[in-house]
């Protein structure tokens, strides 16, 4: 019986679609692919298959779960299997100067971003930046983890050769200007089947490291699982209408993107910058509750509706 494949290497973000796919009787199985194997000669099964990989994997002692992901997912494509969120993908989820270089491609305006490699390179990319205020982060993180701001670069210098600096995975760290939003807030917008579904408040005054997805527990910052937090961090927005929605629809599409979060920024001229695109996208479940929307549940019919495709 052919079924739908769900390519992770985390349960608790992909418990809350399988919860749906069992609701909806759907057949499923989970490949959890932090190590294993691929033979190549071997048939891949038919069905559907969707890569939720994420980029913060390393985070959870999964370092090369990308890696072995991106050659189950040749093999599949190679088999023309039915593959959501492909290669192309899992390229840009693993890498932000991808995302920057495939949004720019597109026409979509980001933060100015210097890539740097070594710790010298890093204080020269900050120099070369001539911001006042700017940001660092990984090219490779997830979860907005190692992203911290300054205001010097004195502040930087400090920082970088101290014992407290976060060495990149991939040794690339960005060195990017600081768009500071009058609100303390970024929009994500979410898009399942390519298709724009809601968009997504999110305060951002308590910090950088802020997660949607309900099994979330960075430090001691907020987790939207908190339900002892009065103001909510996260808050669909209502009839969200932007010009933008159309530009994120064909970037996805000519990048074989079928699911994504992609966030933006305003600053206090309205200018608008995107920053990040998020393949493995999660939802937070009080905000969806209290507008009465369900992005997994749109996910599990969508994976309902391309495995009826593969068995016609």
């Amino acid at each position: 019986m052919k079924k739908i494949y769900i390519i992770h290497e985390n349960s608790e973000w992909t418990n809350h679609l399988t919860n749906r796919l069992n609701e909806l009787g759907l057949p499923f199985e989970e490949w959890f692919l932090d190590k294993g194997i691929v033979d190549l000669s071997e048939t891949p099964p038919d069905g559907v298959f969707y890569n939720r990989i994420s980029a913060s994997s390393h985070t959870r002692d999964h370092r090369y779960a990308p890696e072995l992901t991106e050659s189950v997912l040749s093999w599949l494509e190679r088999h023309d299997r039915k593959v959501l969120n492909g290669t192309r993908a899992l390229r840009l989820e693993v890498s932000k100067v991808n995302q920057y270089m495939a949004l720019n491609g597109a026409g979509i305006h980001t933060p100015k971003t210097i890539a740097a490699v070594g710790k010298q390179q890093i204080i020269e990319a900050a120099e070369k930046l001539g911001r006042k205020s700017f940001i660092t982060k990984h090219n490779r993180a997830g979860k907005g983890l190692g992203v911290q701001l300054f205001h010097s670069v004195h502040a930087l210098k400090e920082y970088v050769y101290s014992d407290t600096f976060e060495e990149p995975l991939d040794g690339t760290t960005l060195v990017q200007e600081y768009i500071e939003s009058p609100d303390s807030s970024i929009t994500r917008c979410e898009f399942i089947g390519g298709k724009f579904v809601y968009a997504v408040r999110v305060d951002t005054s308590e910090g950088f490291e802020l997660c949607p997805a309900d099994a979330c527990r960075i430090d001691d910052l907020f987790c939207p699982a908190d339900e002892k937090e009065t103001s909510p961090k996260f808050r669909i927005i209502d009839d969200f209408d932007d010009e933008i929605i159309t530009d994120y629809q064909t970037f996805l599409r000519d990048n074989q993107i079928d699911v994504a979060g992609i966030e933006f920024i305003k600053d206090s001229e309205g200018t608008l910058y995107t920053y990040d695109v998020n393949t493995n996208t999660n939802y937070n479940r009080e905000a969806e509750e209290a507008a009465g929307t369900y992005g997994m549940m749109e996910l599990a019919k969508l994976l309902g509706e391309e495995l009826n495709k593969v068995n016609e």
